[in-house]
């Protein structure tokens, strides 16, 4: 009976390798209770899984369609199949995650590291803003290190990905995760620091520059001591005001200013025609609305037909 049982499973999994729906659902009608393995093992490799490995994007949404609970589970290595889907480039799959429900971006794998981590670490813009659109509370999530996605962008010198966290969490209401520390006692502001991130620095009006880590320094004693050829900029730099950081909406109003800040809204201009173009080729649709693909089932490129639905507004929602 044991035998027959991991034959089932064995079975299982390489109809999943394949993406063969019909096989599927053969052995759905030849052991309906196939699927319900899955719901008393707390860490197990599902089909979920190898589909969103493999990039079988039509069964992948099949099997999460009859299983939702799939995609809950992480293998043993600590991912669950939306990250799976994530580290090799199975955009379609992220995607078809995405639409069947939102609340994946925050699901947490291996060292409570989220989709939304994943994605910042990269710099991929185009997912960032749909993964906040869709999942607006896990701009708040934390890794086991105590890193937001913030932290993570600036550590990973992503800057087009950290203005994107940064105009959202502003819109949002939720710029108190600006002064958030990492387990080291540092906020963004001091990972900048360390790092000679001017631009980043620049940027971060409104936050607390007397912050400490747990080394009691603060982010300008980080700059003098590493003896950082930024400090006297830094020292006598007054961040950005926030109406000038957001002055998308009043770009009219400042046409007349200076040349600086004429290349930080030209700069602002860029990423939401980035998110725009992207957003087009990718053919999105909004978190909510429909999903869907007419090329072939395995894809790397992320790029799908289908009809721009994210306006240029709300792409420098993200943004402002």
């Amino acid at each position: 009976m044991a035998s027959q049982s991991v034959n089932i499973y064995e079975r299982l999994n390489m109809v999943a390798q394949d993406g063969d729906i019909e096989r599927l659902y053969e052995l759905v009608a030849e052991y309906p209770n196939i699927l319900e393995h899955f719901d008393h093992v707390s860490f197990c490799e599902t089909p979920l899984h190898i589909a969103a490995e493999k990039g079988k994007t039509h069964f992948a949404m099949e099997l999460m369609t009859l299983k939702p609970l799939l995609a809950l589970k992480l293998n043993f290595s600590g991912f669950s199949p939306m990250h799976l889907a994530l580290q090799n480039n199975h955009i379609r799959i992220v995607r078809g995650f995405l639409a069947i429900d939102s609340s994946l971006v925050s699901i947490k794998g291996r060292g409570r590291i989220t989709p939304l981590h994943y994605v910042a670490q990269l710099g991929n813009v185009e997912l960032l803003s749909e993964f906040l659109f869709a999942c607006p509370s896990s701009v708040e999530d934390l890794t086991i290190k105590c890193e937001t996605a913030v932290h993570i962008a600036v550590k990973s010198h992503q800057f087009m990905a950290f203005k994107v966290l940064l105009g959202w969490a502003r819109r949002v209401n939720k710029e108190e995760i600006l002064d958030w520390k990492d387990e080291d006692g540092n906020t963004v502001f001091h990972i900048a620091a360390s790092m000679n991130q001017t631009e980043v620095m620049d940027l971060l009006s409104m936050v607390n520059v007397k912050a400490k880590n747990l080394d009691g320094e603060t982010a300008m004693d980080i700059l003098q001591t590493h003896k950082s050829p930024i400090f006297p900029k830094v020292k006598n730099h007054r961040p950005l005001r926030k109406n000038k950081l957001l002055g998308v909406n009043n770009l009219s109003k400042t046409r007349h200013g200076s040349q600086e800040s004429s290349d930080f809204r030209n700069a602002i201009l860029v990423v939401a025609v980035l998110i725009v173009t992207a957003t087009y080729q990718a053919g999105l649709s909004p978190p909510g609305g429909y999903w869907e693909e007419n090329s072939p089932d395995s894809d790397n490129d992320g790029h799908t037909a289908g009809q721009m639905t994210m306006s240029f507004n709300l792409a420098l929602f993200f943004i402002s």
